[in-house]
């Protein structure tokens, strides 16, 4: 056998692959699916007749899922789809969020339109362009090498990374997607970029322009019908706005001080029997917190804490700075979402209506987020094990 075989065959065959991170998100996927269960079979029996209509419908997308994250880890070299796939993702992501706007295929729902519906299928447009402006990014900076630190380098980002999240709040009025793509975008610029500076002085400013915009709006709350403004008033004082929102902040701040150190016990919640309006959805955390109490709770934070910590050592140790810059912005994207959502329902910050990754029922969501975690498995994949320990 030539020697050039045989060291193409032990180079494949030493590659590393992170088990641990598979394990992890399925042990995240099987628990979602339990409390899914439980915090979603009243609403389901009463609605749709059948107790199991949420579970069935998670656990097919959340089986499909993992198959397609498996697929896109082993099967397609994350610089292939880096290469191919990155901008046509983009573009057909701002198109879908435009269609989702001004077309029929868009779906209205709470005064926004921010779902397309093809046939049976339904999903969110943001949710493509989170993973399409990861993936856009580390190209362009790629591309760009030494030209990414540059100020017409930072201008090209800066132009990319505005566009999606843009969109997200002017055509389907999800502002809490917007920040948390502007937030993907400024940390993958950031690990790429050398210099600090420019990017503390800006995180200076954002933080004066969001305390400035906060004190506006709650001088013109007295005059305003926004939904926004009546968001930050639930948050500031739940009991005196219940009638507008502060209803289930209160019933899920009652559902997480029921359940103590234990909690009530599985399937025991009250909070879910249609007095918390969507449990199974951005709710489900206090709904944890109500039947595992504080002990549930801490499991769930240190699973997700591992799971960022895989992410974060893939990161760490990838084969090259394309590698890096994907496994960073899926660990932001996802850490964001997890920290979004548990304060919301503890109250610390006003509703955004972020769900809790690989938990919360929605299937597309979950069919995105493992196609992101699948790239970065991909990754994995290209480590050699002296780099992996």
């Amino acid at each position: 056998m030539p020697k050039n075989v045989r060291a193409k065959r032990k180079r494949i065959a030493g590659r590393y692959f992170d088990y641990n991170l598979l394990a992890v998100v399925i042990i995240l996927i099987c628990f979602g699916l339990v409390m899914l269960y439980s915090a979603s079979f009243y609403k389901a029996a009463s609605t749709f007749g059948d107790d199991m209509y949420f579970l069935i419908r998670q656990t097919a997308f959340s089986a499909f899922a993992v198959v397609i994250a498996l697929v896109v880890a082993f099967f397609f070299d994350y610089h292939w789809i880096l290469r191919w796939l990155s901008w046509p993702l983009y573009v057909l992501s701002l198109g879908f969020m435009f269609a989702a706007r001004f077309t029929s295929l868009g779906t209205t729902a709470y005064g926004a339109s921010r779902w397309i519906e093809i046939g049976p299928i339904s999903f969110q447009p943001a949710e493509i362009a989170k993973i399409a402006l990861i993936l856009v990014l580390t190209r362009e900076v790629y591309r760009l090498g030494r030209e990414a630190a540059t100020i017409k380098g930072f201008a090209v980002l800066a132009v990319i990374s505005l566009i999606p999240p843009a969109e997200a709040y002017l055509l389907t009025n999800n502002l809490s997607t917007a920040v948390i793509m502007l937030a993907i975008a400024a940390v993958v610029i950031f690990v790429a970029n050398p210099r600090t500076l420019p990017f503390l002085i800006a995180f200076g400013i954002v933080v004066v322009i969001a305390i400035v915009l906060l004190n506006v709006l709650l001088s013109q709350a007295a005059t305003s019908d926004s939904f926004r403004i009546d968001r930050i008033l639930v948050w500031m004082d739940p009991e005196k706005y219940s009638d507008i929102g502060g209803f289930q902040v209160l019933q899920g701040l009652y559902a997480i001080g029921s359940g103590g150190l234990f909690g009530r016990g599985l399937g025991n919640s009250t909070q879910k029997l249609g007095i918390i309006p969507e449990a199974q959805n951005d709710m489900i955390f206090s709904i944890i917190c109500e039947e595992l109490g504080l002990f549930g709770a801490i499991i769930v934070l240190l699973l997700f804490g591992y799971l960022l910590y895989r992410l974060y050592r893939i990161a760490l140790r990838a084969p090259d700075l394309s590698g890096t810059l994907v496994s960073t912005g899926v660990f932001i994207h996802i850490a964001l979402q997890v920290i979004l959502n548990i304060c919301v329902v503890l109250n610390v910050i006003p509703t955004t209506g972020v769900s809790l990754p690989l938990i919360s029922n929605g299937g597309t969501a979950a069919l995105f987020t493992m196609i992101e975690i699948g790239i970065v498995m991909g990754v994995s994949n290209k480590i050699v094990p002296s780099s992996s320990s």
